[in-house]
């Protein structure tokens, strides 16, 4: 895909805020949290033309505009581990008492080589099975595919191990029926502009685009979680 200039306003892969606002219509979450690293954090460059937001955010104000008494928190920490996260931002969440939660971590973890997938599958299972248990409607995604594109090419000895990582996730999600939102061969991925600077962070357009695909995926859940139990 060529790097041309976009803003919210055209970019077909954004939905309109009046759209995003449509399909969460009927939203029956009151306390929304998130914990991770710098993904849950929104951590990213500007880009010309697109809010400076992370997808949290975005997704939460979203949501406010559908319910104004919603309550949003974020714990995500940039550089944060999944061990980290497990110690130090879960029990915050879980006080927090959401009914609606997103974890994203991992990526820390296998950064440099010799991370550890055994421990890193075992935080993701300790977490997703505590979030789950609240009753809560859990999400996560998975990482993208960004690795095909040429000025990534820095960076292609991550993108194994971020294949692990979305292994994990994977299977994590299915044990505990957390929904999964799929980015690894999704389109976004073989932008030019995609990246911040570091090559590690999306930037505020790449936010813009997840923060579309958690409105849909939600949107799909919105029937199920206000029906009778």
């Amino acid at each position: 895909m060529q790097n041309v200039i976009r803003s919210e306003a055209d970019d077909p892969l954004v939905l309109p805020a009046a759209a995003a606002r449509q399909r969460l219509a009927g939203a029956p979450w009151q306390r929304f949290a998130v914990l991770g690293d710098s993904i849950a954090q929104g951590v990213g460059d500007p880009s010309p033309g697109y809010e400076p937001k992370g997808w949290a955010d975005r997704l939460a104000a979203v949501l406010t505009e559908v319910n104004p008494a919603l309550a949003y928190l974020n714990t995500g920490k940039i550089g944060a581990t999944s061990a980290q996260v497990l110690t130090g931002q879960l029990q915050r969440v879980l006080d927090f008492r959401p009914d609606l939660v997103h974890l994203t971590c991992g990526g820390n973890d296998l950064f440099l080589p010799g991370g550890n997938i055994a421990d890193l599958r075992a935080n993701l299972d300790t977490m997703f099975a505590a979030l789950t248990e609240t009753g809560a409607q859990v999400t996560t995604f998975t990482v993208s595919d960004v690795w095909e594109v040429e000025r990534m090419a820095p960076m292609r000895p991550m993108r194994e191990r971020m294949a692990q990582l979305n292994t994990i996730l994977r299977e994590v999600a299915a044990r505990y029926d957390v929904l999964l939102v799929e980015f690894w061969e999704h389109p976004l991925r073989l932008r030019e502009d995609l990246m911040s600077a570091d090559l590690i962070h999306f930037s505020t357009s790449g936010h813009a685009v997840v923060a579309t695909e958690m409105v849909r995926a939600l949107g799909e859940r919105i029937p199920a979680a206000s029906s009778p139990h």
